[in-house]
């Protein structure tokens, strides 16, 4: 079986991921609450290439992401046979919850990090999924 993958979906649903990390973490929504929850410190600032490599390197894994989700939201409309977006909404978050929220779970489990910052991060990853599972839904293959 071929697996057809829209490219632009998978490209503005990278773009989306984007877009939902930096109004999640705005000091307003998240943020601050994230920052003390972590004990990062606001004078604290990324250097030009440091912010450069680290918001490039976070684009291509939107990009991983949004792709495996277009990937795999294509075999799960051919076994299910919905719409393609109901479809890619509901692998989007059988993925996350079997793969990101438990991974992250088990890690900081055993990195005794804060129980509140693990719901917070894991919010933010579902939420990021089924914004990038919207948009390649609505936009199909």
């Amino acid at each position: 079986m071929n697996v057809d993958v829209n490219y632009l979906a998978v490209f503005l649903a990278a773009v989306s991921s984007m877009v939902v990390g930096s109004i999640w973490y705005m000091p307003a929504v998240f943020g601050r609450s994230w920052m003390k929850l972590k004990g990062v410190k606001m004078d604290k600032k990324m250097g030009g290439s440091q912010a450069g490599v680290t918001y490039g390197l976070t684009f291509v894994a939107s990009l991983l992401t949004a792709f495996v989700l277009a990937h795999v939201s294509f075999i799960a409309h051919k076994f299910y046979g919905n719409s393609f977006l109901s479809d890619t909404v509901q692998t989007a978050f059988w993925l996350w919850l079997g793969f990101t929220a438990a991974r992250l779970l088990v890690h900081d489990l055993f990195e005794f990090r804060r129980k509140k910052l693990t719901l917070l991060n894991a919010g933010h990853e579902l939420v990021t999924v089924l914004v990038m599972a919207l948009i390649i839904g609505a936009m199909g293959v």
